[in-house]
């Protein structure tokens, strides 16, 4: 085992901590995650990650190194992007190869996007760094700070290891060759969460309908999705939501969160049929709610 995987072992295994050792063991909240996903996903690997914290369905430790695996091929076969929340800890080495570094992170996944596939990583916005990665295909400034979660094994020594909810102001930054789109943007913390919180609602559902038996009638229970604000939706979301039946009926609020939810879908470029499927479904546990 290296030397920084050592001193992370060591920290895991103290009895109590103070915030200062968390260091770059910091989490990325679920709902930036999931808004993250929501905009560049699916996100099917994550890059820098251990068995508590890890985001995706297959993750690289410290141990694996990040920097010494081959992300494109990983991606090919898993088919989906991957996804960085990378350590900022000043670079270390073991036997002459990068463990940490930003500058070491920054260029490994400029050589991995022309190898193919797509890796999102959500950093600092500090384009005075030296490491910030100005050949990215597309960044997203994100407006409004953004703060992180402890990691699972921290145990606050005193009432005064308490995380301040405000950290740094952050950014999204996509290496992905085949990227068409504008070069820069922004989004505000809060839409960027809430699309976060609209996915988790859609994967709570589609769980919950993977878990009923063949047999068994349909539950009832209606699904519980964000307020979305009225808007003028893309053509292709009207088309979608004038085939789901019954959903004329609904409130004004309630089309505007099916809606919402088309679009999305949409966005993330899901074949129509299937956006047809999930908004029915999403329609007839409102319709419940309507009708009770």
């Amino acid at each position: 085992m290296n030397k920084y995987c050592q001193a992370l072992a060591e920290l895991r295994s103290k009895p109590a901590h103070e915030l200062k050792e968390v260091g770059d063991q910091w989490s990325t909240p679920d709902l930036l995650f999931w808004g993250i996903n929501a905009m560049f996903g699916p996100l099917v690997l994550d890059l820098f990650a251990d068995d508590d914290n890890a985001k995706c369905p297959v993750w690289y430790t410290a141990e694996d190194n990040a920097l010494t695996q081959d992300w494109s091929e990983r991606l090919a076969e898993l088919g989906g992007a991957g996804y960085g929340n990378p350590p900022y800890s000043r670079s270390q080495y073991h036997e002459k190869q990068a463990i940490t570094g930003m500058t070491h992170i920054m260029k490994y996944a400029a050589t991995q996007r022309e190898k193919g596939g797509r890796y999102v990583f959500l950093i600092k916005a500090a384009p005075s760094e030296t490491w910030w990665p100005e050949d990215a295909d597309h960044i997203v400034f994100i407006r409004g700070r953004i703060g992180f979660d402890l990691p699972v094994w921290f145990v606050p020594a005193d009432e005064k290891q308490k995380p301040t909810s405000a950290f740094f102001a952050g950014a999204i930054a996509v290496f992905d060759k085949s990227w068409r789109g504008e070069r820069f943007s922004y989004i505000n913390r809060t839409e960027l969460e809430a699309k976060g919180q609209a996915f988790m609602s859609l994967v709570e559902f589609a769980a919950g309908r993977a878990r009923q038996p063949a047999t068994a009638p349909q539950s009832t229970a209606p699904v519980t999705l964000p307020d979305v604000e009225s808007r003028i939706w893309p053509l292709e979301v009207g088309l979608v939501f004038n085939q789901v039946e019954g959903a004329n009926s609904l409130e004004l609020v309630q089309q505007n969160k099916l809606k919402a939810n088309i679009n999305q879908l949409w966005l993330e470029r899901m074949p129509t049929s299937e956006i047809i499927t999930v908004a029915s479904g999403l329609n007839s546990s409102m319709q419940v709610v309507t009708h009770a």
